[in-house]
């Protein structure tokens, strides 16, 4: 859920961009900012790129049903779905550092504009994904900043962050059957 959830979001922000600037060719990626041997990967060149930063729980948990009907009726157990949070780097990786600022901005209006994506505003979204919740990141400034870049190990680029909310992870796993209840016998009165 988590590749779909960020291909979507790469899809339609590249729409956004090639639209808002005339583009023929993709301007989106999703990547890592370094390799592990520390180098830049030649993909980021000249996009604006997509890195998964932090997944975390959310912590506010509704009741999420375990029990599913069946064609015969009957019931099938499954895992309780959990939803998480994943903290989305983006960043406009420019050799002009004025093209970065320019992508950067777009970006940031694609957010503004979007910050909640379901399916009565792009009907293509995946069915898997009910809606997609994007939430600026405002965090510590500077040296929150800062200390992202070193953990990456990479110099600092113009970037922000983003929140995608409420992404669901469901287990297709089952865990046991229930049948159906066809009828109701009262065993306190024998005559019925």
């Amino acid at each position: 859920m988590i590749e779909k959830a960020f291909q979507f979001t790469a899809k339609t922000l590249n729409q956004y961009v090639k639209n808002k600037f005339s583009l023929d060719d993709d301007a989106v990626v999703i990547n890592r900012i370094i390799e592990q041997d520390g180098k830049i990967p030649q993909l980021n060149k000249n996009h604006i790129v997509l890195s998964l930063i932090h997944v975390e729980e959310e912590t506010s948990k509704q009741f999420y049903n375990r029990v599913e009907t069946v064609s015969d009726g009957n019931y099938v157990k499954k895992p309780v779905s959990n939803r998480f949070n994943l903290y989305m780097l983006v960043t406009p990786n420019f050799d002009d550092y004025n093209e970065a600022l320019k992508f950067l901005s777009v970006t940031m209006q694609f957010f503004q504009t979007n910050e909640l994506i379901d399916a009565t505003k792009y009907a293509n979204i995946p069915t898997e994904i009910e809606r997609l919740e994007y939430e600026f990141q405002k965090g510590d400034g500077y040296m929150q900043m800062q200390n992202l870049w070193t953990a990456l190990g990479a110099k600092y680029q113009p970037s922000i962050i983003y929140k995608m909310r409420m992404i669901t992870i469901a287990s297709d796993e089952i865990e046991g059957f229930e049948t159906k209840v066809d009828s109701i016998r009262n065993t306190a009165n024998p005559k019925s």
